[in-house]
């Protein structure tokens, strides 16, 4: 089976691009992990396979696969290439594109110019949208036990799950230490998102992710978009953020509780290729 592929990102956090739903129904998670592989694939955090529309008013269905091979639900950097990707294929409407997916639609700007605008929704704080166990916590900041260590943190889906902690400085932040364990720990039924947050100012914080099935990326989009609802709830942050990640800058817009998010930043074509499996 050969199939062709767009290698597409934003800020570092990488894609392949493609459609076709057969791959998608037939790849098996071995296989993702080997075109994730950099070194003997192709190389990517997540892929992004686009389906036909399922809902009326979209212009196509897309899926995800981080590099473990497993499906998730959402993911805001991809959104931002995946409605780029349908703007060079000429299926946008006047720099505007509605798309669906397993975390569900998502209406997307996209003027031209490698800037991309997504509505990623209103952030969900209720612990059951991330599968998160309170163990009787009644609020947060939650307290989690890892390595006998306690950490303290703010769970919120962006459609799909987020821990956040806050440090003093991202470039001494434990991640390589506690991401793992944190990623991976039992009162999260289906994992999370490890976002490691500093705040510099109301309008500024750096970040860095340990993604799900993933590890560390250059940027995340969800994990920009949850830190800075989980920031600006605990009143910290405004409602215009800029976030700081290892590849770049992302700009997050909340309004506040009960208004949807929207993320803003680069989407960039690499190179297009194909692959024969």
């Amino acid at each position: 089976m050969r199939i062709d592929f767009t290698k597409m990102h934003g800020l570092g956090n990488d894609f392949i691009v493609f459609e076709s739903a057969t791959a998608a129904a037939t790849l098996t998670p071995a296989q993702w992990r080997m075109l994730a592989d950099r070194h003997r694939g192709i190389g990517f955090d997540q892929a992004l396979i686009i389906e036909p529309p399922r809902r009326d008013g979209t212009e196509a269905y897309y899926r995800i696969f981080n590099a473990d091979g497993l499906e998730v639900e959402q993911c805001g950097n991809g959104a931002r290439c995946i409605a780029d990707y349908l703007r060079l294929q000429g299926r946008s409407q006047d720099g505007a594109v509605r798309m669906d997916c397993p975390g569900g639609v998502i209406d997307a700007r996209v003027p031209g110019g490698g800037q991309v605008a997504v509505n990623m929704g209103v952030p969900d704080f209720s612990p059951a949208a991330s599968q998160f166990d309170t163990q009787g916590q009644a609020s947060p900041p939650y307290t989690l036990v890892v390595e006998g260590e306690p950490v303290q943190g703010g769970v919120v889906s962006m459609g799909n799950p987020h821990l956040v902690l806050r440090v003093a400085d991202v470039a001494t932040a434990p991640l390589t230490r506690l991401g793992p364990p944190l990623e991976r720990h039992p009162r999260f039924a289906r994992r999370v998102n490890v976002g490691f947050m500093q705040v510099v100012a109301p309008d500024h914080i750096r970040l860095r992710v340990f993604e799900r099935g993933v590890g560390e990326t250059q940027a995340c989009g969800t994990g920009a978009c949850g830190a800075v609802a989980v920031g600006r709830r605990d009143g910290l942050l405004a409602d215009v953020v800029r976030v700081s990640l290892p590849g770049g800058d992302l700009t997050v817009r909340w309004p506040g509780e009960g208004q949807p998010l929207w993320l803003e930043g680069p989407a960039e074509v690499s190179f297009r290729g194909h692959i024969d499996l």
